[in-house]
């Protein structure tokens, strides 16, 4: 009597256990930077449960760099909000194990002035706003580079600080400020680099960009997990779900030409 209800016992933790291990696998944490970008990978969540029967769960933050140390602790199972050079410079520095599990979009920077209409227009000292995060600072001093502004000492340096420009004809003051502050600053400098993910929420349109990246752009977005949970069937079906026509459609109204599927 006593081993059976023991064997009894041990056979339904078990099958709690298991039905755990399932619960688990058909549920996952994805962080996302708030704003428009969570509605689209929203989407994705709706067909990812209607299709695949997954529980999936939006975090929204505020910042770049939260959303990598909650994946690397496990409070997340995968996050989609940057570009690979920013993540290599976030594995780079913090030793991070991170795999790329698939493509999102493009969301092109640009650089926005509430004082002047044209790049010829800024005048000798102006001060320009640039994104403090490696990448993107070296992103928008590229551009900069590229437009003849500045002469960068290697052009194709990715993580380029102002420390590496060897010519500034015009004495531009740049400023290193934390990327979701850059709309706020943007009356109180002359120029502000601001990544269409912070930029679209204050009504800044691409159109209206003295400069501003092309679909060419290198910097697609990612959907990045922990290393070999690119393998999960759970993961490969969220990104299954994100590079659909309903996602891109929804990007298409919310940013219009303004993200590019990378996934293409």
């Amino acid at each position: 009597m006593r081993k059976t209800l023991i064997g009894t016992l041990t056979a339904a933790a078990l099958t709690v256990t298991a039905g755990a291990t399932i619960a688990d696998e058909h549920t996952i944490k994805v962080g996302t930077v708030a704003g428009p970008e969570t509605e689209v990978m929203q989407v994705a969540v709706d067909i990812a449960e209607r299709e695949y029967g997954l529980e999936v769960e939006v975090i929204e933050f505020t910042d770049y760099v939260t959303p990598n140390a909650a994946l690397a602790d496990g409070s997340l199972d995968a996050n989609a909000y940057q570009h690979e050079p920013y993540m290599r410079s976030m594995v780079e520095d913090r030793g991070y194990d991170f795999a790329v599990a698939g493509y999102t979009f493009v969301y092109p920077i640009g650089a926005y002035s509430e004082k002047y209409d044209s790049i010829d227009a800024l005048p000798e000292g102006a001060i320009i706003a640039l994104p403090n995060d490696p990448s993107n600072e070296g992103r928008a001093l590229i551009l900069m580079h590229n437009e003849g502004l500045i002469t960068l000492d290697d052009p194709e340096n990715l993580e380029a600080t102002p420390i590496d420009i060897v010519e500034n004809p015009r004495d531009f003051d740049f400023r290193e400020i934390e990327a979701a502050q850059l709309p706020r600053v943007l009356p109180d400098v002359d120029m502000a680099f601001i990544n269409n993910t912070f930029a679209q929420p204050a009504g800044l349109s691409l159109d209206d960009a003295l400069i501003k990246e092309g679909p060419e752009s290198p910097y697609v977005n990612l959907i990045v997990v922990r290393e070999g949970d690119e393998n999960r069937e759970a993961i490969k079906q969220l990104v299954e779900s994100y590079q659909t026509e309903e996602v891109e459609a929804k990007a298409d109204e919310l940013f219009g030409p303004q993200a590019v599927p990378g996934w293409k």
